[in-house]
């Protein structure tokens, strides 16, 4: 039964027409997958600097969140899916101001307001990624996306980076 939501769930997935999948979609579509090796044959399917900026801010340690733990108060969006949001992977481009120590110019309060717009802005779904990357808790939502796997699928060391090769 849970593998045939499972499979449905994925089956209706591409809601904004443009070809690309939303964040969570892809996430989605890493917790359906039925082991290892396909989960990250999907994050690899779907490589791009954007998702790697995503996970990397969801699982490197040494990357901080300068905003509140939780669920900040915002007005989901509620437009039906694939129209009237914002992308993720365009938004994500902004999500430096949100890093300790990335923006020194902007003051707290300003950041916590530019999150919310951020948040309010994307499908509902991809908002709830969003906050679950901010708090570290991504693979609570998606099963089997967790650090380990994510670092095997780009080839990162333990600081998330790709090393050189000789």
């Amino acid at each position: 039964m849970i593998q045939t939501q499972n499979r449905a769930m994925t089956a209706s997935l591409r809601t904004d027409g443009s070809g690309q999948l939303l964040v969570h979609e892809i996430f989605l579509k890493v917790n359906n997958a039925k082991d290892k090796p396909k989960k990250i044959e999907v994050l690899k399917e779907h490589n791009s600097p954007e998702l790697r900026m995503l996970l990397k801010g969801a699982f490197d340690p040494k990357i901080e969140w300068e905003l509140p733990v939780g669920i900040p108060p915002f007005i989901k969006n509620d437009a039906p899916a694939g129209t009237e949001h914002t992308s993720l992977f365009t938004e994500c481009k902004k999500l430096w101001h949100f890093v300790k120590g990335a923006d020194t110019q902007t003051g707290k309060a300003k950041k916590e307001i530019m999150f919310i717009q951020i948040l309010e802005g994307l499908q509902e779904k991809d908002a709830e990624a969003l906050i679950a990357i901010k708090d570290k808790k991504l693979n609570t939502i998606y099963k089997g996306l967790t650090e380990n796997m994510v670092k095997e699928a780009f080839g990162w060391n333990d600081d998330f980076v790709k090393p050189e090769s000789n």
